[in-house]
């Protein structure tokens, strides 16, 4: 078997192709518990499911992410790291990851990992928003990669 991909539009998909996509979608989102219940719910065989799993996928589903770090020092008090977060959301921003270290001297070092993909603003514009968050001291991106 070889590994040649296609970009198919997916209106010309076999219907069985999309439900085993929704079949993942129902497994990964825990909309569904177990495959008997996910492949019950898309209305096709755990067969079909098995047989073409591993073999499709939706395009953004398999395309390179943009991932950027945001690395920040705030103010060790209530509500800053939730202004943080929604500020990073509301600017289309999908969050991966948040570490934070535990407080000292009245500051937190927090790193937010997001994929930038859907991103409503330019990603300096997202940076100059995070420095404007109350209690925010600083803020830097680091490498968006791809």
């Amino acid at each position: 078997m070889s590994d040649e991909y296609f970009i198919v539009r997916r209106e010309a998909m076999p219907t069985v192709f999309l439900k085993v996509v929704e079949v993942k979608r129902l497994l990964g989102t825990g909309a569904a518990h177990s495959t008997a219940e996910a492949v019950r719910m898309a209305g096709i065989s755990r067969g079909a499911y098995y047989k073409y799993k591993d073999m499709v996928a939706p395009y953004e589903d398999t395309g390179p992410s943009r991932v950027l770090t945001v690395q920040s020092v705030l103010e060790d008090r209530p509500g800053v790291l939730s202004c943080l977060i929604t500020s990073i959301s509301d600017a289309g921003a999908n969050i991966l990851t948040v570490n934070q270290n535990i407080p000292a001297d009245g500051a937190a070092y927090v790193t937010v990992s997001v994929r930038t993909d859907h991103l409503s603003v330019p990603v300096s514009e997202l940076l100059d928003r995070l420095r404007n968050v109350n209690g925010v001291v600083s803020v830097s991106g680091i490498g968006l990669r791809q």
